[in-house]
């Protein structure tokens, strides 16, 4: 089991820097299992050492889960030398292990689940697992949707790669708008189906991405911690636990 350094661990649960947790261990502010510790570089057992800051047990969650609303002209990256990225909207100073799970374009809005915990996103990820994820869409006034296309759709359609895509779920809100619900993730996808039905997308917005549904409160750019029933639900549906 990874050890880590106290001064790390308490600068990583936000405590302070590791300057500034330096000085709290000279001052006698910090304790582990109720002992003072000489300097920042004893090595600790999370699991097991209870870690006091000014008395209080500090606890640092390892992984984290955010439900964030994604707006357009941010990437879904880590780093972006030209634009900003998903992150720069997550509020977390103490995780600097987050990452986007799979991608949504520049242009695209909606949700997007941000997290450190690899075994989940890499399980909701694979086609293994058959994760939905709905959009909704609006389509150019000019070339609307046929009627054919939830037929269409259903029986999937070239894109121009080797295989069709998976049959995909369309619901018709009006002859320029609609639900979409896909299980892959192929670039540029959804706007890569209308097209090749004759339609232009011209707005894409995420809003149910696996066992998530976005939450109409959250404004453009705000995110939130999971649930712990959404969480739970997540960890059902890609049976996170077993190998």
């Amino acid at each position: 089991m990874k050890q880590p350094r106290l001064d790390k661990y308490l600068a990583d649960a936000g405590i302070g820097s590791r300057s500034q947790v330096k000085e709290y261990i000279r001052k006698k502010m910090i304790t582990i299992n109720g002992n003072f510790p000489a300097d920042g570089a004893v090595k600790i057992r999370p699991e097991q050492d209870v870690i006091c800051y000014q008395g209080r047990p500090v606890i640092r969650e390892v992984f984290v889960y955010y439900m964030l609303n994604k707006p357009a002209g941010y990437v879904s990256a880590t780093k972006d030398s030209s634009c900003p990225t998903v992150l720069s909207l997550i509020q977390d100073s103490t995780h600097k292990d987050l990452f986007p799970v799979g991608r949504l374009d520049k242009d695209t809005e909606g949700l997007l689940l941000i997290t450190n915990d690899g075994a989940m996103a890499h399980r909701l990820l694979s086609p293994g697992y058959h994760v939905n994820k709905t959009y909704y869409v609006e389509v150019s006034r000019y070339h609307t949707i046929p009627p054919d296309a939830v037929s269409r759709f259903q029986a999937g359609v070239d894109i121009g790669e080797k295989h069709f895509t998976l049959p995909a779920a369309l619901e018709l809100l009006s002859p320029t708008s609609a639900y979409i619900t896909i299980q892959e993730g192929k670039y540029h996808q959804v706007k890569r189906m209308f097209h090749a039905i004759g339609c232009e997308v011209i707005y894409l917005k995420r809003i149910a991405f696996a066992s998530l549904k976005l939450e109409e409160s959250l404004s453009s750019g705000e995110s939130r911690p999971l649930r712990t029933e959404e969480l739970q639900a997540l960890k059902n549906l890609v049976r996170m636990g077993e190998k």
